[in-house]
């Protein structure tokens, strides 16, 4: 399984880091895709993928959706209101 690069370092072939808020496209957008792919397939959570890529959530949600992956449901447990025992 190919790991993301440390936070915020996700680099070219060439070795050029793409910063925060730069396009990522082509054949770049692609290796990003599959491995994202790969990785939330594997269990990790969009917010772990967004955290080490030092991207926001919306934006490893939108390489998800693009890649056809289906998304899982929202986790944990669900709030109920409190009884209160009067």
């Amino acid at each position: 399984m190919p790991s993301l690069p440390a936070r915020g370092s996700v680099t070219e072939s060439e070795g050029s880091p793409i910063g925060k808020g730069a396009r990522i496209t082509g054949e770049s957008r692609d290796r990003l895709r599959a491995s994202l792919q790969e990785q939330y397939c594997d269990g990790a959570s969009i917010r772990s993928l967004a955290h080490d890529l030092g991207r926001s959530y919306g934006f490893v949600h939108k390489i998800l959706a693009e890649s056809g992956v289906a998304l899982r449901s929202r986790g944990g447990p669900n709030r109920q209101k409190s009884h209160s025992t009067e």
